[in-house]
């Protein structure tokens, strides 16, 4: 039986999950320009994500976030793509299943909003990363999608829903 639980963010959860995105991204040694690290949405995720075809699903274990993911519509695409955002876990959680379990959540959220596809990017020495996301389905580009605004993340991958 699993210690974590996955479920929606709540406004409560914003400067935790703030501190888990910036702390991984730290502990990864990613640019801090033009990567999720600067985003201001980070500031209040909640608020964020409270918007139709969008959500923010937390892992929450002993009251603490330690991870995260999100669905939202890729920026600028004229297709129904949606982007996998902003899914990072602490150390602790890794290994455990939570990122299979967050990806399956996340997919079917976006399969019961009606997006065709999902697009992601990563950065590429975030390899555990990656070996998920091909688990899961997705593929690699050889160009991004949209307009992120994260150009300091290489690795563009999507799969069909």
């Amino acid at each position: 039986m699993n210690s974590y639980k996955i479920r929606e963010i709540q406004p409560k959860d914003n400067q935790q999950v703030k501190n888990v995105v910036q702390s991984v991204l730290v502990e990864m040694g990613v640019p801090k320009v033009g990567t999720a690290y600067e985003d201001a949405s980070l500031d209040n995720m909640y608020a964020e994500y409270d918007k139709p075809k969008m959500a923010y699903f937390v892992v929450e274990e002993s009251g603490k976030i330690i991870g995260g993911a999100g669905i939202a519509p890729l920026a600028n695409s004229k297709e129904n793509i949606c982007e996998l955002q902003k899914m990072y876990f602490l150390p602790q959680i890794r290994g455990k299943g939570a990122g299979a379990e967050m990806m399956q959540k996340c997919l079917e959220f976006a399969k019961e909003q009606g997006y065709e596809k999902c697009y992601l990017e990563t950065m590429p020495y975030m390899e555990h990363a990656q070996r998920l996301y091909a688990r899961s389905g997705f593929r690699s580009l050889d160009k991004p999608m949209g307009d992120t605004g994260h150009y300091n993340c290489p690795v563009w991958m999507i799969r069909d829903l």
